[in-house]
């Protein structure tokens, strides 16, 4: 189900055995767009330290907008790898984070999430071989990873740059609560279009992000953002609306490109 990023700001993050604290933003992975990591701040139990919380733990369906269930203990997420999370999170962060937890990596694979396109835990564990032949990584390939998880705060506010002009900036995230992934871009167009709205972009239509100038740039123009289908918080992302507004500007839906690629469908769940 398709779902507002922003409603997910100040959810409570509950353990097995109590709350950890509240959501403050989300890492995205900038090639995917895909999110990868919750931030949390755990308040006054873990006081001056925030967390980071992966999708691997987290308990589907989701309880609501509000509140987050995850497989883990206190404890554990006490124990967990200290992460800066004002400063980049390297790819060796990611690895002490995933091995702590004992995640899979989930930029081995051929899906978002390594394997596959969820965020599931495999079935039946590894062997000791399968283990060692994971961690086998040279490290040049640790120290010369690039770092591509973006905070969704800092984002927020980023100018989207048309063909022909700026076309207002990013306001929010539309998010698949199951797979992770960041479909669309919520653009404010007010601050060039008075009395204007609210549309959306597909992050599969981004041609570039410059993250020194804070602009995204697409190839659309002010005339076809005018023309598209307005994006309010009361609207519903089905695929009805979803195929409104691709067809509104002549591209090819995801789905469809998936199964022309001779990839299995996307199937839309129902709200």
């Amino acid at each position: 189900m398709l779902k507002i990023l922003s409603h997910l700001t100040h959810s409570t993050i509950t353990a097995t055995d109590g709350d950890i604290g509240h959501v403050k933003a989300a890492f995205f992975d900038d090639k995917s767009w895909t999110i990868r990591y919750l931030v949390v701040n755990t308040e006054t139990w873990l006081p001056g330290r925030d967390v980071l919380i992966s999708p691997y733990s987290v308990k589907q369906p989701l309880a609501s907008d509000k509140r987050i269930d995850v497989a883990l203990t206190r404890q554990k997420v006490i124990d967990s790898p200290d992460i800066d999370t004002q400063q980049p999170v390297s790819r060796q962060h990611e690895r002490e984070y995933s091995n702590y937890y004992a995640f899979p990596e989930y930029w081995y694979g051929g899906g978002i999430w390594g394997a596959g396109a969820y965020p599931l835990l495999a079935a039946y564990p590894l062997s000791a071989d399968e283990i060692a032949a994971a961690k086998a990584v040279k490290q040049h390939d640790l120290d010369h990873a690039d770092v591509h998880l973006r905070s969704s705060v800092k984002v927020s506010g980023y100018n989207i740059q048309a063909t022909d002009d700026s076309i207002g900036h990013v306001k929010d995230f539309i998010y698949d609560d199951e797979s992770w992934e960041i479909p669309y871009l919520v653009v404010d167009t007010r601050n060039w279009w008075p009395g204007g709205k609210k549309v959306l972009i597909a992050s599969h239509w981004i041609d570039r992000v410059d993250w020194d100038t804070s602009s995204v740039f697409v190839s659309l123009t002010r005339a076809e953002v005018r023309n598209s289908p307005e994006y309010e918080e009361s609207t519903i992302v089905d695929r009805t609306y979803e195929q409104l507004l691709h067809d509104t500007y002549n591209r090819i839906g995801y789905w469809d490109r998936a199964r022309a690629a001779g990839e299995p469908p996307v199937v839309q769940k129902a709200a």
